[in-house]
């Protein structure tokens, strides 16, 4: 959807190939960090439980940074000379992965399901880290960034999953965020 018509423009030293396969890895980027927010501010909604006031409060600071990684993702496709697309109809028809299907519950409930949210968001970051090795430095080093952040996140989440020998209790639970 990102690139159904003609580049005007591109950055210095991309051809317009190039641009649109970037751009295109980006914006599966854009969806799954717009989705990835609102099924943050979604489990912020909704947790309940004993540990109710630290998932709570650990989870805006997510929304927030995700929130930066998606306006930071939908500029540089703007930069390569793209045309981002962040409706919520864009991101639906192109998502690949299941919706988070959980209501109110308990904290424990919601941090198993986002730990397999992250597992996918980190796994798909990646492999455009890998896609971008050859194509775009720039574009890369951007979603270097934004991986460590979201590996952060993530280890914020498991370390409420852990028991004492260190086993993650996350169930059978599995989702695919690749785009």
């Amino acid at each position: 959807m990102a690139t159904d018509a003609n580049l005007n423009y591109t950055v210095p030293g991309l051809d317009e190939g190039t641009a649109r396969t970037i751009i295109d890895i980006l914006q599966g980027r854009l969806h799954a960090l717009n989705d990835l927010q609102l099924t943050l501010k979604h489990v912020h909604w909704n947790v309940v439980g004993p540990h109710f006031i630290a998932v709570h409060e650990m989870i805006d600071p997510q929304v927030d940074e995700v929130r930066a990684m998606a306006d930071a993702t939908a500029e540089r496709i703007a930069t390569l000379g793209g045309a981002p697309w962040g409706t919520p109809g864009a991101l639906v028809e192109a998502r690949t992965w299941n919706d988070y299907d959980i209501g109110r519950a308990p904290t424990q409930e919601h941090l198993a399901a986002l730990d397999v949210v992250y597992q996918g968001m980190v796994t798909s970051h990646r492999d455009g880290i890998t896609a971008l090795e050859e194509l775009d430095p720039v574009t890369q080093d951007m979603l270097i960034g934004q991986a460590d952040k979201l590996e952060l996140f993530h280890w914020f989440v498991r370390a409420h999953l852990e028991d004492q020998g260190g086993r993650l209790r996350t169930g059978e639970l599995t989702d695919k965020r690749n785009d």
